[in-house]
């Protein structure tokens, strides 16, 4: 299912959700470039503190993403060079951090999937407390453990496990119908007149 999702831009996906879940625009790739798409194993952390993201390494299957809520706080990294290591060789989809990164210029270089709010030189703490496997909260975005995690350009986006099957299915026709739409843009054959149409419904004068 995730391999299916990362065919499809987040755009398209969020479009098919209404338009009303995104995990906020702070939360920027810091990678070299490349989608992420896995199901969530979530991580609630103190502010500055990566205690938790540490055990959540260890207990990470192959693809999954790790989603931490660290309340968005910029002022301690979360994680560095060291950690992102551990990940990749461990086969871990990608990790979303609602707090700070630090070694930027390393995971600049990387293609594996990360995802911030920023970046600082300061150190975390490890002393905790912390929770594994709960549900979180980013911007108003709700994410439980298992839900399938986007990322790619554009941001980042949860689609809850049990609407997998029924978000697809529109999303993949919202991508079809807009490339059918370029299509005709670049054919020089694209009718707009819906816009004259929707501001006659709106009560806009001087269109004719």
């Amino acid at each position: 299912m995730a391999e299916r999702f990362s065919r499809l831009p987040v755009a398209n996906v969020s479009d098919s959700m209404s338009r009303m879940t995104a995990g906020g625009a702070r939360l920027r790739p810091m990678h070299a470039g490349g989608v992420l798409a896995g199901p969530a194993l979530t991580v609630k952390a103190r502010p500055g503190d990566n205690l938790m993201i540490h055990k959540a390494i260890g207990l990470a299957e192959p693809g999954d993403v790790i989603v931490v809520d660290a309340g968005g706080d910029l002022t301690n990294a979360l994680m560095g060079e060291m950690m992102l290591m551990q990940m990749i060789r461990r086969g871990v989809g990608g990790i979303v951090l609602n707090g700070a990164i630090r070694d930027s210029a390393y995971i600049r270089g990387q293609s594996f999937p990360v995802f911030a709010a920023g970046v600082t030189h300061r150190g975390p703490y490890k002393d905790g407390p912390g929770e594994i496997n709960v549900p979180v909260a980013i911007d108003g975005m709700v994410i439980a453990p298992g839900d399938l995690v986007l990322g790619d350009d554009d941001g980042l986006l949860a689609v809850p496990f049990d609407e997998l099957e029924s978000v697809l299915a529109k999303a993949q026709a919202k991508f079809e119908a807009e490339q059918k739409q370029m299509a005709n843009i670049e054919a020089g054959t694209h009718d707009a007149a819906w816009v004259d149409a929707t501001l006659r419904r709106l009560g806009c004068e001087g269109l004719d």
